[in-house]
């Protein structure tokens, strides 16, 4: 019996064993049969043009976990009759990435083409993806890699700007019913038995896999196998069997990844809009997904200074002491610390001109570094900046009735310039006042 290269595309096609597990024997082999992201495969749709005209390039598969990310890449294998590679970023390492490519680049002399699949290709490191870089660009292969981490963060520019990026969608619930009512019916599923099963079960499932193909099927292979077995042979799932086959779903959350930015936004700009129990949600997804309390902490303490600052001078504080209090009791102690700087911070009034008044003096620091700071308020520490009259005029503000004096603290050339403006919101009300007080004094005598 003669062994199959990589390069047999025969190989990885051949029949799944009745004994893989339900995921498998179910794979889809064309796109007739896949499941989901019409978007990109729909009639007219980019990929599926591409396919169709055999254009395929090099492009990397961004999306949740069975998606369909690796069915995807097998079946434009099949279609573009290329040879299928299919690499494991956790156990492939730099010698044998370069050894297939040296074989990739001896087939293409005889116009075969090899495709490569790299599953996880976020886990490779810079140095593993450089090592496909001379050969993508050479045309000698063409990469697919599949990933569930935002692109942009995880795989290296020179890389990713040769290849292009398409987002995979969750499947819906009802692409995920569909799926497990052909897995009942489909002889390489359960079609060779009987199966009782009620539609809203499968929905149930369906719905349990939050748009997870994989975890839909091994969830319904699950049920079936431990179903009820009646003398004729047929098996019938309850819901009592369904619900105990259900369990508790594992939150996804990545605290690196995507995933990690969109929550932290969500509970920052709910907070933002004065929606306690949506930044109370955030919160919890967060905490219960394994979160770093101090980090929250920290974003909280962000958010006292941006969006409140002199609004409530409490903000800040309340913040603060939210961080020391997850300092010293940990998790899951210090979830109802966070959850009343949450709401307070959430309920308090709003100000960004604390936010505004740095990011605008920023831009002029930035584009005016050389801005000498006035001899006025230069300190003279040596008789010679004496002489050169610094500090000249300065005026000690302590010794004068209102504690201000008429003096221009900024660069000639910024000298009117204003960055600090108060809202009337809260008690950035009464701060305004003082400073519109200040301004007048120290500007007119």
């Amino acid at each position: 019996m003669n062994q199959l290269s990589l390069f047999d595309v025969q190989d990885e096609y051949s029949p799944v064993p009745f004994t893989a597990p339900l995921a498998d024997r179910m794979r889809p082999e064309s796109l007739e049969d896949y499941v989901g992201q019409n978007h990109l495969l729909g009639e007219g749709k980019i990929l599926r043009q591409m396919l169709e005209n055999d254009r395929i390039s090099s492009m990397i598969f961004w999306g949740p976990p069975g998606v369909g990310k690796t069915t995807l890449a097998r079946i434009i294998a099949n279609r573009t009759r290329s040879g299928f590679v299919n690499f494991s970023a956790v156990t492939s390492g730099i010698r044998e990435i370069k050894d297939i490519m040296k074989q990739a680049e001896e087939n293409r002399v005889y116009g075969m083409r090899t495709l490569c699949f790299v599953d996880e290709i976020h886990r490779f490191n810079k140095a593993q993806q450089d090592a496909f870089l001379p050969y993508v660009e050479k045309g000698s292969i063409t990469l697919i890699g599949a990933t569930t981490e935002n692109p942009s963060f995880e795989i290296n520019a020179a890389l990713l700007s040769r290849c292009k990026v398409f987002v995979l969608k969750e499947l819906t619930t009802a692409d995920l019913t569909a799926m497990l009512g052909r897995a009942l019916s489909d002889k390489r599923g359960f079609g060779n038995s009987t199966v009782h099963m009620e539609e809203n079960l499968l929905s149930s499932i369906a719905a349990f896999a939050n748009g997870d193909a994989r975890t839909a099927l091994n969830t319904l292979e699950m049920a079936v196998l431990n179903g009820e077995i009646s003398p004729d042979g047929s098996i019938t799932v309850t819901q009592n069997t369904l619900e105990q086959c259900l369990g508790k779903k594992t939150l996804l959350y990545d605290k690196n990844g995507e995933e990690h930015y969109n929550l932290i936004s969500a509970l920052h700009k709910s907070m933002r809009n004065s929606d306690p129990d949506a930044a109370v949600y955030w919160l919890a997804r967060m905490l219960e997904a394994g979160e770093d309390p101090l980090y929250i902490a920290r974003r909280l303490i962000r958010f006292a200074s941006e969006d409140i600052g002199l609004a409530d001078c409490q903000a800040l504080q309340i913040a603060v002491a939210a961080y020391q209090a997850c300092h010293f009791n940990g998790m899951p102690e210090c979830n109802l610390n966070l959850t009343q700087a949450v709401v307070y911070l959430s309920l308090a009034p709003r100000s960004n001109a604390i936010y505004r008044a740095y990011e605008t003096a920023k831009i002029d620091a930035r584009n005016q570094l050389a801005e000498p700071v006035p001899l006025n308020i230069r300190n003279a520490v040596t008789s010679l900046m004496e002489e050169l009259d610094y500090g000249k005029g300065y005026i000690y503000a302590h010794d004068t009735e209102e504690k201000i004096v008429r003096m221009n603290c900024l660069p000639e050339s910024l000298k009117d310039r204003r960055y600090y403006l108060p809202t009337e919101e809260g008690t950035e009300k009464l701060w305004k006042e003082r400073l519109e007080r200040s301004r007048d004094a120290r500007l007119h005598p």
